[in-house]
């Protein structure tokens, strides 16, 4: 009992670590933006969407190769990485250096994400596993949702470089946890690697992809260097889907994508990411840049709406598997996008208890309905031996909505020269975010229903 409840600590640290860094950096932008005098904002979008485009095409093929050369070993491998990384992060001297160093603490996060799921589901009976995973889940969810405030307090106390340097200490304890509480595993009836050039492909189609929404304005949509970025994204990312078709180890499995709530669910969690991640970035530019608010306070300001969402997410699960996925995903993007459109009403004065805090807590109650219930959907007919593929296939879809929202967001900002035109691309934003979110809600229109004759959940035990 002690080692299984020691590997599930270490493995919720490790997903803990590797999706920090998803959220905490948006807090940051600014601070970078400030010291880095030779990047827009255009530029400094890849210190983000580097880190997410990597994450997303790495994370299925970093578990595959730890099935196949050992999951204790790598996971630490990738720990260290990780810590190595953000010591680069942090000592940047350019932007561009920042950038590059982001790819690399992308890669070795896309390795600890799967790996630490995958190592603590052996210390666990099969018909126990899925509250591990659950575990393990709001972990991650946890992190991505302290990111915001907790990136202002570090900038307010320090320095923008400390919310990459502040993982070495964490990372470190990691380490010496895991090389004490996790026991090696690995498949070894696994034949062959998995398919490193297709996550390459990824890699440089979403790449590619970024590159041209976020250059549009600049470039001009019309341009070559726009077209041909977007043409470029769209024969590598059917090269892609090609190979998957083909390779015995594909980066999606195609048997996967088959099932229909699997593949329904998954482009629901692409659009209802891509609304989440914009808003994340533009909920910080609005409050620093048009209402003025210091780094710390618009963090903070953040706060409610994963409150929120982390106190909705558990009944929602519940009601979920009474009367639907659909049933609870539907209005929670409506939630999400009442929420934003409260948001988007905010004028130039600061207004946070008639206008901020009613649309967060809105938005935090869109965000624990849709959210989880889009990732229980996407598994729930899935053969359990597949579980593990299909949750990193889900948990990709997820950062390529990342990708797409953080880009599209930049290109709508821009670099406003003025509290006027900041206020109109704030309300292009949240415009779009909208527009995603209800997207989302009406992809979910598409999964089944709740069998009519599905007995009610228990009630929960009395405390």
């Amino acid at each position: 009992m002690q080692r299984r409840t020691a590997a599930l600590v270490v493995a919720c640290a490790g997903g803990y670590l590797a999706f920090l860094d998803t959220s905490i950096v948006n807090t940051a932008f600014p601070d970078v933006q400030a010291s880095f005098d030779d990047a827009g904002r255009a530029e400094l979008s890849w210190v983000l969407d580097a880190y997410f485009i990597v994450l997303a095409a790495l994370l299925v093929p970093a578990g595959a190769l730890a099935d196949r050369l050992g999951r204790k070993r790598v996971f630490l491998w990738g720990v260290g990485a990780f810590v190595l990384t953000s010591i680069a992060c942090g000592l940047a001297p350019s932007w561009e250096t920042l950038v590059a160093a982001r790819v690399l603490q992308g890669a070795a996060a896309a390795v600890i994400a799967p790996v630490s799921l995958a190592l603590v589901l052996p210390e666990f009976a099969r018909e126990q596993r899925a509250t591990a995973v659950g575990i393990w889940g709001a972990a991650a969810a946890f992190a991505a949702a302290t990111g915001p405030p907790l990136g202002g307090l570090v900038v307010e106390v320090a320095d923008w470089r400390w919310i990459f340097l502040v993982n070495v200490p964490l990372g470190g304890l990691v380490l010496l946890a895991g090389a004490r509480a996790l026991r090696e595993s690995k498949d070894e009836a696994m034949a062959g690697l998995p398919d490193l050039a297709g996550a390459g492909l990824s890699v440089l189609g979403l790449g590619l992809l970024a590159l041209g929404i976020v250059e549009g304005e600049s470039w001009g949509w019309t341009s070559a260097g726009v077209l041909g970025s977007l043409g470029g994204a769209l024969v590598a990312l059917a090269a892609v889907a090609r190979r998957c078709t083909t390779h015995p180890r594909p980066v999606v499995d195609p048997a996967l994508m088959a099932i229909r709530s699997f593949r329904v669910a998954n482009v629901g969690t692409l659009l209802f990411a891509a609304a989440f991640f914009s808003t994340i970035l533009g909920n910080i530019l609005f409050l620093t840049s048009v209402w003025g608010y210091s780094v710390l306070d618009a963090g903070l300001a953040t706060v409610p709406g994963p409150l929120v969402s982390a106190i909705v997410a558990g009944p929602a699960g519940r009601l979920a598997d009474r009367v639907g996925h659909r049933a609870v995903i539907v209005p929670g993007t409506i939630a999400y996008a009442a929420g934003l459109l409260v948001l988007r009403s905010a004028g130039a004065e600061p207004d946070y208890v008639g206008t901020w805090l009613p649309g967060m807590l809105l938005v935090g109650v869109g965000i624990g309905l849709a959210f989880p219930t889009l990732g229980a959907a996407a598994v729930a007919d899935v053969e359990p031996d597949r579980f593990g593929a299909a949750s990193a296939v889900a948990s990709a879809f997820r950062q390529i909505g990342a990708v797409l929202g953080t880009a599209i967001l930049v290109a709508i900002v821009g670099d406003p020269r003025s509290l006027a035109e900041a206020l109109a691309h704030a309300d292009d934003a949240y415009a779009f975010a909208v527009a995603a979110s209800l997207a989302s809600g009406v992809v979910a229109l598409l999964l089944r229903p709740a069998p009519a004759g599905r007995a009610p959940a228990a009630a929960p035990a009395p405390a």
